[in-house]
């Protein structure tokens, strides 16, 4: 039964142990839609600049789309927070089984919101439209024995990396299939002392024209080429993709290109693998065996912790991803941080013995960082910038606003360069994607590039709003299906430039400026991007954003957005001539 469209968001103080129902502003919905864009608005609204984000202060939002339960595709929440590793403003997504339950258990809610911090650990437990708190037991087990806890309800939560407070820790769900991985939401809900959340509801499910739309676009997804590279490889192609065009970053970004890519990519998953995730047209990822239990590798997994640590055994490299999830570590974030101490030890700043193509050394640094029992796990629970300034070595692992990038190099893109720069919560390909196209056009002028990024960064700022399946929305509609569900909205395209500039705001506000989009100094240099081709894409990139050279919206572009009036006295708007 489809349902009206959700107009309340559920506000929990863990301080006070309060749990209140509120109304969404209509005015909010309308311009934001939900995920990505409210829970910019609400961090924007309810955040005083300079916040602790592991302190009390800090809000930490679930917050569901709309049309949750009811579009093609797998359902995904959005985690959003002010980071704890860049300082900014951090939106993670995960889907599974989880969302779903969520979006039933909160009935006329479109999300939670967290603040304060629990004297003790506990759960919050969403059903019925309502919430109540409880006190957690399973405090200091991992995530697939948290979640394993309660059959009943669908669980997610931080395993060791959040309780410790890692600064690229995750929010997990589905016994740790699925993450909301990137910038550390994991370790903010660990300071709140919030073990878990365990959400107990029917899936919403669509009628009428909402089925006869669902059941359009799913053929349409699933006949697309999409559709068709998802059924067939899922995203573990993306390795020998990465690897063929000369952008896998490999052995701590020493090298472009890996020998053993497929040796950890998906023709080692298919002859691994004991099923798959789903039944169905679009069957997920490749189920595979480890000593821990069964995990799915995806894409990053064989980048970063089988190129990105040399290590060319794909069972070796499956069990490290699986490790990763049961700590509740961002396996990017740990992956890089891993080849920067190997990295350290080969130049002599760190006295330990570490190598490349060891996954039995890799695996006991990652629970020193989970757990951050010695010196240098706690160095590289801070991340890669953090970990190079205490261990007093290079900055030789790359970070966008401390957030470590993917293993997708720009050196053999540029226009990745800039998508990384200019990324809102750092270093993220999810963002905008162009060197998927630009491998093959040859290297683009700067205009072109940034069009193609701020094109791509304001499709994906509606899409998340929506909290759409990043893949199946390819295939979506989007207006139609907002219109069918009675969802009253702004047009889409204005909509996803103003979401984008909103974060952009609060970012300023909190002190982000050109500084902050910059090239990471281990891409420079005469093997990498030339840093006055890079500086041509930026200066091209603010132009066409309607940003000064500073990189802060002007007055014109917030008024031409309707944001005119929601910027406050504290963030600072763009001279256009400086």
């Amino acid at each position: 039964m489809s349902r009206r469209p959700p107009d309340r968001l559920l506000r929990v103080d863990l301080s006070a142990g309060s749990v209140v129902s509120e109304p969404i502003p209509d005015r909010w919905r309308r311009r934001y839609l939900g995920g990505k864009g409210l829970g910019a608005r609400y961090l924007y609204e309810e955040l005083d600049p300079g916040v602790d984000p592991l302190g009390p202060d800090n809000a930490l939002l679930f917050v569901l789309g709309p049309l949750t339960g009811l579009l093609p595709g797998e359902q995904r929440y959005a985690a959003i927070t002010k980071s704890p590793l860049t300082g900014t403003f951090l939106d993670s997504y995960a889907g599974g089984a989880f969302p779903g339950a969520l979006a039933g258990a909160l009935g006329d809610h479109l999300g939670v919101l967290v603040v304060g911090r629990a004297p003790e650990p506990v759960r919050l437990v969403v059903e019925d439209g309502d919430a109540r708190i409880e006190p957690a037991e399973t405090w200091g087990e991992d995530a697939v024995e948290t979640a394993r806890a309660f059959p009943d309800a669908a669980v997610a939560c931080v395993g060791p990396a959040g309780e410790h407070r890692v600064s690229y820790a995750t929010v997990a769900s589905d016994e740790a299939d699925h993450h909301a991985g990137r910038g550390g939401a994991g370790a903010v809900m660990g300071s709140k002392r919030l073990k878990a959340v365990l959400a107990r509801g029917d899936p919403p499910s669509p009628d009428g024209a909402l089925a006869a739309l669902r059941e359009r676009d799913e053929r349409r997804h699933a006949a697309g080429d999409t559709g068709r590279w998802l059924a067939a490889s899922g995203t573990l192609e993306t390795v020998e993709f990465a690897d063929e065009t000369g952008v896998l970053a490999a052995r701590g970004w020493r090298e472009r290109g890996f020998e053993g890519a497929e040796e950890v990519g998906v023709e080692a998953a298919r002859e691994a693998a004991a099923g798959r995730e789903n039944d169905g047209p679009l069957p997920g990822g490749f189920r595979v065996e480890t000593d821990e239990g069964e995990t799915v590798p995806r894409g990053a997994t064989g980048m970063n912790l089988g190129a990105g640590l040399g290590i060319e055994d794909f069972d070796a490299v499956a069990a490290l991803g699986e490790r990763c999830n049961r700590l509740g570590l961002d396996l990017i974030g740990a992956g890089n941080a891993v080849s920067l101490a190997i990295r350290a030890a080969d130049d002599a700043t760190l006295d330990r013995e570490l190598s490349f193509g060891d996954p039995d050394g890799a695996r006991r640094l990652l629970d020193e960082i989970a757990t951050r029992e010695t010196a240098l796990g706690d160095a590289l629970a801070d991340g890669v910038e953090a970990g190079a300034d205490r261990l007093d070595a290079d900055r030789l692992v790359p970070a966008v606003k401390a957030l470590s990038l993917p293993a997708y190099d720009p050196r053999g893109a540029p226009s990745m360069a800039l998508a990384y720069a200019t990324s809102d919560r750092g270093g993220c390909h999810r963002r905008a994607r162009p060197v998927e196209r630009e491998v093959f056009d040859g290297e683009w002028r700067p205009e072109r590039a940034a069009a193609a990024v701020a094109a791509a960064q304001n499709a994906r700022s509606v899409r998340w709003s929506l909290v759409a399946d990043d893949f199946a929305g390819e295939s979506v509609a989007v207006g139609a299906w907002l219109d069918a569900a009675g969802v009253d909205h702004d047009d889409l395209d204005t909509a996803g430039e103003r979401v984008w500039n909103l974060v952009r705001l609060f970012n300023v506000r909190e002190g982000l400026d050109r500084d902050d989009d910059a090239l990471p100094p281990a891409l420079a240099g005469p093997d990498g991007v030339s840093s006055d081709r890079f500086e041509a894409m930026l200066d091209a990139y603010y132009a066409r954003r309607g940003w000064s050279p500073a990189g802060r919206p002007t007055p014109e572009t917030l008024d031409r957005l309707g944001l005119g009036s929601v910027r406050d006295a504290a963030t600072p708007a763009g001279d256009p001539r400086r």
